[in-house]
């Protein structure tokens, strides 16, 4: 499956995901709002989009309306707190991610 992992920068969070499940799945991550924001061709690739949080989902449906109605996105819900790699961070996305793949 092709996941594209979406965070405000795409430095910790998303970054962190799309490394935890490249052996897996196809992975990308982008950040919204960094130099080298999330782009169509981002989102077109994309089977399934996760967004760290809410608020995020909303953001890449302004962003590219008529993309995003052709997709699923799932937001963790993991808040801004964390950095590349941190353990908590791992253990969160793994447990999250577990879950959303057992409702797919």
């Amino acid at each position: 499956m092709r996941l594209l992992f979406v965070c405000n920068q795409g430095k910790h969070k998303s970054r962190t995901a799309a490394n935890l499940f490249k052996d897996k799945d196809e992975t990308r991550y982008a950040g919204l709002f960094s130099l080298t924001p999330v782009s169509k061709k981002d989102v077109d690739w994309a089977e399934l989009i996760i967004v760290m949080e809410d608020f995020q989902q909303d953001e890449l449906q302004q962003r590219f309306p008529d993309e995003c109605l052709k997709k699923r996105i799932a937001s963790l819900g993991i808040p801004d707190i964390y950095y590349f790699g941190q353990p908590e961070l791992v253990k969160l996305i793994k447990e999250k991610m577990k879950k959303l793949k057992s409702e797919l």
